[in-house]
């Protein structure tokens, strides 16, 4: 369930160090029913200068807070989040 006004859009995070490359914490996406895969050709052509930083850190994908692949459906009203691998110590 998305906790965002607007239910026809798709709310983009992007996290950790890719946020700082990016400067840029979150957009909305006018969406209709895509992958995560193609989410982020939305986002690549919306940011061309995005690219290099883009394709290097957003290793990992979320959509509504469960971790996926590129292949998993994004619908209009959901989170996806992009984000560097990470880890712990």
């Amino acid at each position: 369930m998305s906790c965002f006004g607007d239910k026809s859009l798709i709310k983009v995070l992007f996290f950790a160090h890719l946020k700082e490359r990016l400067g840029c914490d979150s957009l909305m996406l006018k969406a209709a029913p895509a992958t995560v895969a193609e989410v982020r050709q939305q986002i690549l052509e919306m940011h061309p200068n995005w690219r290099d930083d883009f394709e290097s850190l957003a290793k990992l994908s979320a959509v509504n807070q469960t971790i996926c692949d590129d292949n998993q459906l994004v619908e209009t009203g959901d989170e996806v989040a992009f984000f560097p691998p990470v880890t712990g110590g």
